[in-house]
């Protein structure tokens, strides 16, 4: 599902504007991107994210069986929520 498709649905089963239901959709979008570089963010039912560090660590290339060194750097952790999987199972 789009994010044109996402409004339409929402507009027709709450009947609100369609602008509105736009510009709620696009803060809560900016609210959650501002948010989860300073902390978790759990969007209630769904899904929760939240920053992690990864540590640096030695890999491996496939191809030639050569190890190579990975770098430490953030993540985005995304963790579907018990309600959401119980709806979809």
């Amino acid at each position: 599902m789009k994010k044109k498709e996402l409004v339409e649905a929402i507009v027709a089963k709450t009947e609100l504007a369609k602008k509105d239901v736009l510009m709620v959709i696009e803060t809560m979008s900016e609210v959650v991107k501002a948010t989860v570089k300073k902390e978790a963010v759990e969007i209630p039912g769904l899904v929760k994210l939240e920053k992690k560090n990864r540590a640096a660590r030695m890999g491996r290339n496939p191809m030639t069986g050569e190890s190579i060194s990975i770098p430490a750097k953030t993540v985005l952790k995304a963790r579907v929520l018990k309600k959401l999987k119980d709806a979809v199972m």
